[in-house]
Order: structure tokens, then C-alpha cells, then sequence
């Protein structure tokens, strides 16, 4: 029986591994990461390591997929200003310039 739910929670963890590496949107890949670190944290407490589960569970499943939603929504926010021409970051043939001393 236990060799049953060490084989599922194995595969688990196989199937949605793939499926963070095959998601393109990283808003979405963020929250399949998320899900990944539940499945991982149902492995180790399958395993019997409490400690570490819990360790996945907080890191995991729910601070590293923050960070990288608020990344992402940070770096988005910052490539629609530059766009527009409100960054005053000015296009490559002003950097350019600016880089080289003109």
C-alpha cells in the first residue's frame, strides 16, 4: 500500500514538473510552480520527512511563486512606460550615444 502512494505521488510530481516547464506565460507558470511544491510537499510527507515538507510548503508552494508574480508584474509595468516614450530611457540610438561619451 505505502509503495502505491509513493509510485502516485511520484508521478504527481513528474506530471506537473512538466507541466511548469511546458507553460510559456509566466503568470501561469508561476502558479503551476506553486501547485509543483504542494505535490512536492505531499511526497516528502509521504516519505516521512514532516521537516522538509513543511519547509516546501512555505518556500515552495507559496513564497517563491510570489516573488515571481510580483516580478513579473513589475518588470510588465516598467516595459509599458518605456514604450510609450514616459520612461525618458530614450531609444537604442540614444543609448548609444549616451554610452559612448556623445
Amino acid at each position: 500500500m505505502t509503495e502505491a502512494v509513493i509510485v502516485l505521488a511520484l508521478l504527481l510530481v513528474a506530471v506537473s514538473a512538466t507541466a511548469a516547464v511546458a507553460v510559456r506565460d509566466p503568470v501561469r507558470q508561476s502558479l503551476v510552480l506553486a501547485v509543483l511544491g504542494v505535490v512536492l510537499a505531499v511526497l516528502f510527507t509521504v516519505l516521512q520527512a514532516p521537516d522538509v515538507a513543511l519547509s516546501q510548503l512555505a518556500v515552495g508552494s507559496a513564497l517563491t511563486p510570489l516573488l515571481l508574480m510580483l516580478t513579473v508584474r513589475k518588470v510588465r509595468r516598467r516595459g509599458q512606460r518605456g514604450h510609450g516614450g514616459h520612461g525618458g530611457h530614450g531609444g537604442p540610438a540614444e543609448r548609444r550615444g549616451r554610452e559612448s561619451g556623445r
